[in-house]
């Protein structure tokens, strides 16, 4: 049996030793761990990494002895595989069903809508993976298993299925709404699987005082991962053929498949089955009430919950705006996602600077919000001023606020759950955001519609015929969402006579959730 290192403090750790010791610090002992002062030797991978320092290596300040950063880099492939699925479930294949399989605009809303199915049961999710029993002693890695064969699954038979759903075959069209629904749930199931265990896996490694730093770290590489896969993807179906849509989407469900395996690959330490035999079973409902109690959650995740709409209601609006109401060309509106990736990644720098001085992660949640108030402000006035760039600085704002909104709910969230319940609480965040997230581009895309029609037949009135008059309502709309969330999250604001708190968040260059 290999022999455990407690690499906090250099000694073994006996097989008989607690599990939470084990956990904390669990680590199998280098050959010469064991030697009082003979040091470990370094690969020339890891030399390189320590030389260039965190100046060249932003996101090196997240690593600690525990969570190395070549581990840590591992680690986040699964994230990598996630912000795939992503792009080519919400991105590419939204453009490729309407224009090349010419599937019905209704049916591709829907199929997309499908793997938000799940987005609900993820505080569920984290909590069984926080008391999983496993006869190979461990807790999280059965459920990114089992969610990384869901998403490789569902990207297997999703370029035959939508072929069917096109109606290119001799077989009959319920089939091919069957197998595309299959698909899409497959995928949403495993997504959102991978990712709750995976994240909650990640806080288990690190270091209480390092692990909102962790975590939001491998929301910046979901961000990457997003950001990679949509050229890679539009890139490889520029010439779309239907050959061409199998390689690619089945060649990305291999990806998943080996990317998640070296993501996995003797990451969780393995409790001994008898350290949990013992253990009583815990209820799902005594174990949401007691989370519940433990903090001011109903008031985080309405603030939440009301932010995340306000900032999402205008995603599938942004491109439209820009070219139906500013005459934006094509080119400059594909540059519009561009902008608000540099308004996030600017946002990141910030976030590091005033949480590693110890700042209120509510007070900067709260920033993002007026940061976004005033981006959606700028986009009102664009319209009559037909000022295409003070629109695309409105862009740049709106990504810069809402990755001060997310870093700062997300830091919170961290910093009040307990360990135990690191799952729990990292499923029920990432479910209030991503029920939100989804409710927001719906109602966004419904609202703007019906207006839209209302506006057309006249029954605004004569000052609201325009092609910007349903848009300007969408954004109202998410104005007035975002005082609520203002609103909501108050309360939670430290004043200025309140204690500063003992533990910064420090978060780094790693710390922006995507």
């Amino acid at each position: 049996m290999t022999d455990l290192c407690d690499h906090r403090e250099g000694r073994p750790i006996s097989p008989d030793g607690t599990v939470e010791e084990r956990e904390a610090g669990a680590l199998p002992c280098r050959p010469d761990a064991k030697e009082a002062g003979q040091p470990a030797p370094i690969s020339p991978f890891r030399a390189v990494l320590e030389k260039l320092g965190p100046r060249f290596l932003p996101f090196a300040d997240a690593a600690t002895p525990q969570l190395p950063l070549g581990r840590l880099l591992r680690l986040s492939l699964f994230q990598v595989t996630v912000g795939m699925a992503l792009v080519l479930v919400n991105g590419t294949l939204n453009r490729v069903m309407i224009v090349e399989l010419s599937v019905p605009a209704w049916m591709v809303a829907l199929m997309i809508a499908l793997p938000l199915v799940f987005a609900p049961f993820r505080a569920l999710l984290g909590f069984r993976s926080d008391t999983h029993r496993s006869l190979l002693g461990w807790k999280r890695v059965p459920y990114i298993w089992f969610g990384t064969l869901m998403q490789f699954g569902g990207l297997a038979i999703m370029p035959f299925a939508l072929i069917l759903l096109s109606g290119d075959s001799q077989g009959p069209p319920i089939l091919g709404k069957f197998a595309a629904a299959l698909a899409f749930l497959l995928v949403g199931a495993g997504l959102h699987t991978t990712q709750t265990a995976g994240l909650a896996l990640a806080t288990d490694l690190a270091p209480e005082d390092k692990r909102p730093r962790v975590v939001a770290f491998l929301y910046v590489m979901l961000l990457l991962g997003m950001t990679v896969s949509a050229v890679l993807l539009g890139r490889l179906l520029e010439t779309f053929s239907q050959i061409r849509l199998i390689e690619v989407i089945q060649g990305t469900a291999l990806i998943t498949m080996v990317l998640n395996l070296i993501a996995l690959w003797k990451q969780e330490p393995r409790r001994p089955r008898r350290s949990f035999e013992a253990e009583p079973k815990p209820d799902f409902g005594a174990s949401w009430r007691a989370f519940m109690a433990g903090g001011p959650w109903r008031r985080i995740f309405v603030a939440l919950g009301l932010g995340t709409v306000g900032f999402s209601m205008q995603d599938i609006l942004i491109e439209p705006y820009g070219g139906q109401v500013l005459h934006m060309t094509v080119g400059q509106t594909t540059a519009l996602t561009a902008f608000f990736a540099i308004g996030a990644l600017l946002s990141l720098a910030l976030a590091a600077h005033r949480l590693d001085r110890g700042a209120d992660p509510y007070r900067l949640a709260a920033y993002g919000v007026l940061i976004g108030l005033g981006a959606l402000t700028t986009f009102v006035f664009s319209a009559p001023l037909r000022e295409p760039i003070l629109f695309e600085l409105g862009v740049v704002a709106l990504g810069f606020g809402s990755g001060f909104f997310a870093a700062g709910t997300l830091t919170a969230a961290m910093e009040l759950a307990k360990h135990a319940q690191a799952g729990l609480a990292l499923g029920a965040w990432g479910a209030v955001g991503a029920s939100a997230t989804g409710g927001g581009i719906a109602l966004g895309g419904a609202l703007r519609d019906v207006m839209a029609d209302l506006a057309a037949q006249g029954r605004l009135g004569p000052a609201l015929i325009g092609a910007d008059t349903s848009y300007l309502i969408v954004y109202h709309v998410e104005i007035a969402l975002l005082f609520a969330t203002l609103a909501a999250i108050g309360p939670l604001v430290r004043t200025a006579g309140d204690a500063s708190r003992q533990t910064p968040a420090h978060l780094g260059l790693a710390d922006f959730p995507g």
